[in-house]
């Protein structure tokens, strides 16, 4: 019986921390505003400050969908927002956000069935780009 009760406080206090955290996309807006706004626009349209000196054009972030006939891939999405789909191109302007955004980690639905550890602050930026398609 004793077990039991520890379970369920153990379930109850991981209830509460959760419920303390900001919500995912919240998460991915601040981290968006501090690290891909400079280059993508505050808007995300491709336009920002330093989008001018850029040897490629920025990508209008709000049109991935569309551009993908109508879905928004959140695996390749995030694959390209950690460096994993630019490794092969290391001329890519764009850097590999990866390695900054380590800390707490949730899983992932990256496939049928196929659960994969994932930066929340990651999935939060996903969160938050699919939020914006138009």
């Amino acid at each position: 019986m004793r077990p039991a009760i520890g379970a369920v406080a153990a379930l109850a206090a991981l209830a509460g921390a959760t419920a303390c955290a900001p919500p995912a996309a919240e998460v991915g807006r601040a981290f968006y505003a501090a690290n891909c706004a400079a280059c993508h626009g505050a808007d995300a349209r491709g336009v920002g400050p330093a989008a001018a000196g850029l040897p490629r054009p920025v990508p209008d972030l709000t049109r991935l969908a569309a551009r993908n006939g109508g879905v928004f891939d959140r695996n390749a999405v995030m694959s390209t927002i950690d460096g994993y789909y630019r490794r092969s191109d290391p001329s890519h302007p764009m850097p590999e956000f990866g390695a900054t955004m380590e800390g707490r980690l949730v899983m992932v639905e990256t496939a049928p069935g196929v659960f994969t550890p994932t930066p929340e602050v990651l999935l939060g930026l996903a969160d938050f780009l699919e939020g914006l398609q138009r």
